[in-house]
């Protein structure tokens, strides 16, 4: 039986709908995260995600988070709600003396999130956003080959996203837009956009958009032009309307470029007689969950800061006012 750690984290969940067994997964492997009570505004979700989870059988179960948040012992929560009520979700939190780990996007306004990272960094707790590609060794051998300079000068990047979200999410809280803040461009587009940003570390200056609803209440198909903030073009298309998964992001430089298709990275060089498949990847966190404890305890920096939630936003939000407006929108760096 393993020892009981030195330092221990005390987390309570707010949310325990589908994504929050992922979470769960990730912390039960973290030795110094104990996970000691859950919030649902639906006590069945609580009480069949606990249900699951040998570890959770001691947890304590609250229907509203502000009870938890009062009568519970915790270090941190991890918020895993539907969009729009993660901002004062964590704002609460944050106030109450907790370190935060939100679920993706950070918020559904540029507003909120500046409030929020302010709040955070005045009361020097740890927040976070849970976009699990930063831990993933394609991207993150990405972000190497350009941080490196291997790629060179960014200068244009082409990506696209293609899921079957119109039907496969019909009548959910996601297609409705009290709850999810907007439609596939916020939702698990959100991926795309911030990992374009984070693995170049770059951030979008104007965006000028097409957006169609296709009949549903939130967006469906998004087309985007960029400027980046190093001058470099970027396309990104999300289509949600399409009868299979398919993502593709290419990144060029003037060295040369990175090609992902559907989870296959391959690295071309000018030069060179066939593509280069990257053989060794650099070794990171495995999970944003365990990022979050060891932030915590301060072993390691956040790899997700909810910076990268606020570059997201930025750009949601201005794409959705272009598509409004028929005219491109200029982006202002917000910190």
């Amino acid at each position: 039986m393993a020892s009981k750690p030195k330092e221990e984290v005390r987390i309570g969940l707010i949310g325990c709908g589908g994504i929050a067994s992922f979470h769960v997964g990730n912390l039960w492997r973290v030795l110094e995260a104990k996970i000691v009570a859950l919030a649902d505004i639906r006590k069945e979700n609580a009480l069949r995600l606990q249900a699951s989870f040998p570890i959770l059988s001691g947890c304590e179960v609250y229907e509203d988070y502000k009870k938890m948040l009062e009568g519970s012992k915790l270090d941190a929560v991890e918020i895993l709600t539907p969009h729009t009520l993660h901002f004062q979700q964590a704002l609460d939190s944050l106030r109450a003396g907790l370190h935060v780990l939100v679920e993706k996007p950070l918020v559904c306004k540029v507003d909120h999130a500046k409030r929020l990272i302010k709040e955070a960094e005045g009361a020097n707790r740890v927040l976070m956003v849970s976009y699990q590609r930063h831990y993933q060794p394609t991207f993150r051998y990405m972000k190497r080959a350009i941080e490196s300079g291997e790629l060179g000068d960014i200068q244009f990047i082409s990506a696209l996203q293609g899921q079957n979200w119109l039907q496969s999410q019909r009548g959910t809280w996601r297609q409705d837009p009290a709850l999810s803040g907007g439609g596939q461009l916020n939702d698990s587009g959100s991926h795309l956009l911030d990992i374009i940003l984070w693995t170049t570390g770059l951030r979008a200056t104007e965006v000028y958009a097409y957006i169609d609803n296709l009949g549903a209440p939130v967006d469906i198909n998004s087309a985007l032009a960029l400027k980046l903030s190093n001058g470099a073009e970027a396309t990104i298309a999300v289509v949600g309307n399409s009868p299979i998964w398919w993502e593709d992001l290419t990144i060029w430089g003037s060295k040369g470029m990175l090609l992902y298709r559907n989870g296959r990275l391959q690295h071309v060089t000018w030069g060179a007689n066939a593509i280069q498949e990257p053989l060794t990847f650099p070794p990171g966190p495995p999970s944003p969950d365990a990022n979050f404890v060891n932030a915590i305890l301060g072993r390691e920096a956040p790899e997700s800061p909810a910076l990268c939630g606020l570059r997201v936003i930025e750009l949601t939000e201005a794409a959705w006012k272009s598509a409004k407006t028929g005219k491109p929108v200029k982006i202002k760096e917000s910190a």
